[in-house]
């Protein structure tokens, strides 16, 4: 990895050095993150794995999301909403996941929040965007340097505290920040990754919900 946080691979294209080089991890980068997302189910997939991610590595999640989808009922919070013991005891025994009972708990949990979240906003999607950062809060280049200093931001602090405020768990402000990354609500990937201009023209084209 240079200096400036970008690694070439063998397609001679410069990206964020977090992906390693590793492939599955590399497509990830490319395809999915911080591409604008507006589908609920994928919206709260995301944050459930990012809570699931605590004291992990996203890559481990990454390498596990097939099995949680399995696990999860693709993350149809409608139906994880109404998950009972012996729901909890199946993912308990699912060797495919991470077996954490608090985590497992706090999903379900937050399926009946999102239920409730969609009775009032219409959609999670509505709800989320209405969390997009204004421009003054973003730094006027996303450097190395900018995106290992800033695992939170003043949107994600706002974003957390009104969702511990309705009664989810597992969405501290640096979670809810990871989950704001990957979901474009904010774009950084580096200046000279080979996305970080695709995601621009993608968020610029984007209508919010």
């Amino acid at each position: 990895m240079h200096t400036d946080g970008l690694i070439t691979g063998e397609d001679c294209l410069s990206r964020c050095f977090w992906h390693g080089g590793m492939e599955d991890y590399r497509r990830y980068h490319d395809e999915e993150w911080g591409r604008p997302v507006t589908d609920d189910h994928r919206l709260f997939e995301k944050i459930c794995l990012e809570g699931f991610q605590s004291g992990l590595s996203w890559l481990t999640i990454l390498r596990k999301r097939e099995a949680f989808r399995d696990a999860f009922a693709g993350f149809d919070f409608r139906k994880v909403a109404v998950f009972g013991d012996d729901d909890i005891a199946r993912c308990l025994a699912d060797a495919g996941i991470v077996r954490h009972r608090g985590k497992i708990v706090s999903t379900i949990n937050n399926a009946r929040r999102a239920v409730d979240l969609v009775a009032e906003f219409g959609s999670l999607a509505r709800y989320f965007w209405s969390f997009e950062p204004p421009t003054s809060e973003r730094p006027p280049t996303m450097d190395y340097a900018t995106l290992k200093a800033n695992p939170t931001s003043p949107t994600s602090v706002r974003l957390s505290k009104d969702l511990k405020k309705r009664g989810w768990t597992f969405v501290g402000p640096t979670t809810v920040y990871a989950f704001m990354q990957a979901m474009g609500l904010v774009n950084d990937h580096i200046e000279g990754c080979c996305c970080r201009d695709k995601v621009e023209d993608m968020r610029r084209a984007f209508k919010r919900p």
